[in-house]
């Protein structure tokens, strides 16, 4: 198992000064997550007072980055060290259930300049 290297995750479809020098297929990480009773209690209160609902942000952000480790993970047991085509999905499954998806296209890349 190889590490991914952070800096050859991207958005991009390839990695200027790099040669994908293998395809690894998708990669993905799933997390499901629930709003809780205090949780959305509280973010009830926020609405009410207009502007960010900081409880919920922390949660989304929480949640994409419990996603992207997973997919990182899932790469690095593929034996990729980079990640290519790098998205976020989002669906609410049931009312207060929502399932973030990170995936992405694992890639083995060679450095092709210094």
């Amino acid at each position: 198992m190889t590490n991914v290297n952070p800096q050859l995750i991207t958005t991009a479809n390839e990695l200027p000064g790099y040669r994908l020098a293998k395809n690894l297929g998708v990669v993905r990480g799933i997390v499901v997550r629930s709003r809780s009773i205090v949780g959305t209690l509280g973010a009830s209160l926020q609405t009410l007072f207009g502007g960010n609902i900081t409880l919920y942000t922390d949660l989304c952000e929480q949640s994409r980055q419990d996603a992207f480790n997973l997919m990182i993970q899932h790469a690095a047991e593929r034996g990729a060290n980079g990640i290519v085509a790098m998205r976020y999905d989002a669906n609410e499954l049931a009312p207060g259930v929502t399932e973030v998806l990170a995936y992405g296209t694992a890639v083995v890349a060679e450095r092709t300049t210094l």
